[in-house]
């Protein structure tokens, strides 16, 4: 097979009258004559011109749209608008036949749910492709950020004993027939004799691992899927998810809150820099959306003007109470406008909250601490106060929270007595609590939802539009 050279490469470094080939989809063609070829490499399409009257008339009708194809030509530059190099192309091979009758992506705007039914195929529209090149940039940005700063990459278990979060509602694995399940004598099931001898789940978070990594290594994360079984038919959640989760020793949550608004900056400055093409047209995307409706519901900031918003300004710090005390005096909790009023401390803020504060109080990124210990984990360090904890979450405009995180609870004493207030085993957590046993110190972690950071730089609207194939209720598609 011929040398191939990427449409992206010809647009960057290709040099006029040299031949070249190219291979990708067919996304139209048109007078017997104009190809317009994409090979996901970029957004661009590269014009690839047919000398029509000297090509097979059969392997003309084969240049469908979906079509994969080969090229070889001169690269020249193009006389017509829309493009300023073209292929003149002298060869052109089919790689991959497309029945134009039964090719579901027409050259036309498909909606986002009819692209969701076909998520094998959508990766081949602009927005998609935008959405996953995008997608790749703040994976490897953070990789490198961490990496640049020493951290050691940890693989913690998809397969799990514990439950990071206490909440429950955890994905149970068993190698039972599920026709036939051993039960014991008071009628529970009898894990004894299952793959793993104890009952296993898909893990909900790797943070606990990751804090034994960081009590032998000093700074981990860990970057992998996660999995909760919550019956949310929303934009905002999914069953299946990715989650980066540092934990450093020798830390308090001031250094928490402090990288966590570094590494969001240095992602975001990344993607601006390496995806500037995808971000100008997903945010074209999102005003021609916005069009439709109403003033009041559409995003406040155009898609890069929000992300230089985030780089511009430092993330304001405030405690719970102080957050409190603003919402409770704020014109849409005393004209009850809010859909979950605040009426006392305690409360546990909702989105619509937690974007008040970001997008019109200071209207800048907020991070929020020291929470009520009641609505927060079992390993976050209770405060002196002993009614809050050393929580953090990150809210950031027209998403709300993006990280939560909190120093954790390094004293075993109190870390014993709060899991037996939040009713967690201590007998299955042994190896967790050795780590307070034996050398303890202090040390603090954030979870960043992976998704929710893609929704925000991207500025899709549903969360199932930014991972590959999405994993909700009633749906395991693919």
């Amino acid at each position: 097979m011929a040398k191939r050279t990427k449409i992206k490469a010809l647009y960057t470094s290709g040099k006029i009258n040299e031949t070249y080939t190219v291979m990708g989809w067919v996304r139209t063609f048109r007078n017997n004559q104009f190809i317009a070829l994409n090979d996901g490499s970029c957004l661009k399409t590269l014009q690839v011109v047919v000398d029509f009257e000297n090509t097979d008339d059969a392997l003309l009708k084969r240049i469908t749209t979906g079509a994969a194809i080969s090229a070889t030509g001169t690269l020249i530059e193009s006389q017509g608008r829309g493009q300023t190099i073209e292929l003149s192309a002298t060869d052109i091979e089919i790689l991959g036949d497309s029945d134009p009758e039964k090719y579901p992506l027409q050259p036309k705007r498909h909606s986002l749910e009819f692209l969701r039914e076909i998520a094998h195929l959508r990766f081949r529209t602009n927005t998609f492709s935008a959405v996953f090149r995008i997608r790749h940039s703040v994976a490897f940005a953070i990789h490198k950020f961490f990496n640049d700063k020493g951290f050691v990459y940890v693989h913690s278990p998809i397969i799990t004993g514990s439950d990071a979060e206490g909440a429950g509602e955890m994905f149970k694995v068993t190698n039972f027939d599920l026709d036939s399940i051993p039960k014991k004598e008071d009628g529970t099931i009898d894990y004894s004799n299952d793959f793993f001898g104890k009952a296993t789940n898909l893990t909900v978070s790797g943070q606990l691992e990751a804090e034994l990594g960081a009590l032998a290594l000093s700074e981990v994360y860990t970057f992998g899927p996660t999995f909760r079984a919550e019956n949310s038919n929303t934009s905002r959640h999914l069953a299946e998810f990715w989650m980066i989760e540092p934990e450093v020793a020798f830390a308090d949550l001031v250094d928490n809150m402090d990288l966590a608004e570094e590494m969001l900056k240095y992602v975001i400055q990344y993607v601006m820099e390496n995806n500037e093409e995808d971000l100008e047209f997903l945010e074209t995307r999102l005003l021609n959306e916005e069009k439709q409706k109403p003033q009041n519901e559409r995003s406040p900031m155009a898609l890069r003007e929000k992300l230089e918003f985030c780089l511009n300004n430092d993330f304001e710090r405030l405690t719970y109470t102080e957050a409190i005390r603003i919402l409770q005096n704020s014109k849409p909790n005393k004209k009850g406008k809010f859909q979950f009023p605040i009426d006392q401390w305690g409360a546990d803020l909702q989105s619509e909250h937690e974007r008040f504060l970001v997008e019109k109080h200071f209207k800048k990124p907020v991070i929020l601490i020291d929470y009520p210990k009641e609505i927060k984990s079992f390993y976050m360090r209770l405060n002196e106060d002993e009614k809050t904890v050393a929580a953090m979450d990150v809210l950031f405009p027209g998403i709300g929270e993006i990280i939560g995180g909190s120093q954790r609870e390094e004293r075993l004493d109190v870390l014993e007595r709060r899991m037996e207030e939040m009713d967690i085993p201590s007998e299955e957590m042994q190896w967790f609590l050795d780590t307070r046993r034996f050398g303890t110190c202090k040390h603090a972690g954030y979870g960043l939802g992976f998704e929710r950071l893609i929704l925000f730089v991207t500025g899709m609207t549903n969360i199932r539009d930014v991972i590959p194939f999405p994993r909700y209720p009633g749906n395991a598609e693919f």
